[in-house]
């Protein structure tokens, strides 16, 4: 056999990568006002599914009494899917929202 010669190296292009990038963007659940659950059950929903403070939850239910709503978490989708479910079986009207 003749002499062996290794392979010369080979330049590879790396990929292209945006400089920034940004993670997924969080989901929200907005609670709804309504002219049925008294502020005192909302503000009790809030602290006992979501494991706020008083002083958290009083504050959120005044958003949603005063602005009409109030964004009471956020997160993945799946999760936000299921604190809006959580707030419909509390008898809450609250909808899914992705944040901008």
């Amino acid at each position: 056999m003749g002499p062996m010669s290794a392979p010369s190296p080979v330049e590879l292009d790396e990929p292209v990568t945006d400089d920034v990038t940004l993670p997924a963007t969080p989901w929200t659940t907005v609670v709804w006002n309504d002219p049925v659950n008294l502020m005192s059950y909302v503000t009790f929903v809030f602290q006992k599914y979501f494991g706020y403070s008083k002083k958290k939850a009083e504050k959120l239910m005044l958003e949603v009494h005063e602005d009409g709503r109030s964004a009471v978490s956020s997160g993945s989708r799946e999760e936000m899917e299921r604190d809006v479910q959580a707030m419909h079986e509390y008898g809450l009207w609250a909808t899914l929202e992705k944040q901008e």
